[in-house]
């Protein structure tokens, strides 16, 4: 499966970054002044986990495996040459906002009427439509609009833009076992903003909180996260606590809730972490410790998972490309010739 890659930033980059470890060829289209933003977002992320990489940048960790090709899509001949590679490729990804797909000619129904048999999929900030549309956003505008920064609060994770890159992945995998049953292509919309949305629908963390679903603090200032939700669980919990008396008052509230909250977080505060982990060792109650990325890295199962995945597996463990460093061998396979591309360089084209 070939992948055209025209998005920016982290959501394209992720939804295509799970299609390249899937086995896809995708060749990721940039601007040839600079390319992608993200090439110079300088915050380095420790620790790649499987990567084995502790110094990455979020673009080499995104676009590791991918092949690059630098295209101006706002030149008058950029659009022939984005015809020539898109008649070899199965899927088209864009994150431009409507008008913008529509203005450099990569929208969909344009797109599809060339080549019925391609998959378009768009992942936009607000959809094709709506009041918002044509609104610049960021992950945190996503999730501030679909509640879920009530009560005021800076986000953690980018759920809006990792869950909209997860959904978009997922529609294109549909989208080809379709045009394997009816020959055709499809269209695949992905507004982030909804992604985000998708997120309230589920109780939150505050909807399950209680003594039997939290996080303790322990003597040393470490902290543990319970998630005894099932009876089970919380009772193995009560009698390691050596507090039996509180197995039936898991989900209890008002003032009873607050007591045995009170109690537990007191029994917690008088060990180390270390010696709760100790005591917890081999039961199956959910009691995690609280991480650090400097812990992640040496997780013992995070570290063995790392060590199990090879260089042959569906992981492509390659670097993330230089800034049009595949551009003469992908348009050469397209059909445009030496001497076509270096006119096409000298017109800042390519």
């Amino acid at each position: 499966m070939r992948v055209i890659d025209l998005t920016r930033l982290l959501p394209g980059a992720y939804a295509t970054l799970l299609l390249a470890n899937l086995g896809a060829d995708v060749i990721k289209v940039e601007d040839p002044q600079g390319g992608d933003g993200m090439r110079s977002l300088g915050a380095r992320v420790t620790p790649s986990h499987y990567a084995g990489d502790t110094t990455a940048t979020y673009f080499d960790l995104l676009n590791r495996g991918k092949r690059s090709v630098t295209l101006d899509l706002r030149h008058p001949e950029a659009a022939a040459v984005l015809d020539a590679l898109l008649a070899q490729a199965d899927v088209v990804v864009d994150s431009f906002r409507p008008s913008t797909a529509r203005r450099l000619g990569v929208d969909a129904a344009r797109l599809r009427s060339r080549r019925p048999r391609l998959i378009c999929a768009s992942m936009t900030g607000f959809g094709q439509a709506g009041p918002y549309a044509e609104r610049a956003a960021h992950d945190i505008n996503y999730q501030a609009l679909a509640g879920l920064l009530d009560p005021p609060a800076l986000p953690g994770p980018l759920i809006g833009d990792v869950g909209a890159a997860m959904q978009t992945a997922i529609g294109i995998l549909a989208a080809l076992v379709e045009r394997q049953q009816s020959g055709e292509g499809s269209i695949v919309e992905v507004p982030i903003h909804e992604a985000a949305l998708a997120w309230s629908m589920f109780p939150t963390t505050g909807d399950l909180e209680g003594a039997c679903y939290t996080i303790y603090q322990t003597a040393d200032g470490e902290w543990l996260a319970l998630g005894a939700l099932e009876e089970k669980f919380w009772r193995g919990f009560c009698e390691r606590i050596g507090r039996t008396d509180l197995v039936p008052l898991r989900h209890a509230t008002g003032d009873e809730g607050a007591r045995v909250m009170g109690d537990v977080r007191a029994i917690m505060r008088s060990r180390t972490r270390a010696e709760w982990l100790a005591t917890f060792a081999d039961a199956d109650v959910c009691l995690t410790p609280i991480h650090t990325p400097a812990e992640v890295a040496v997780d013992p199962h995070v570290v063995s998972r790392r060590d199990r995945l090879q260089p042959d597996t569906i992981t492509d463990r390659r670097t993330a490309p230089a800034l049009g460093a595949d551009t003469d061998a992908v348009l050469g396979r397209a059909g445009i010739g030496p001497e076509q591309r270096e006119r096409l360089r000298r017109l800042r084209v390519i």
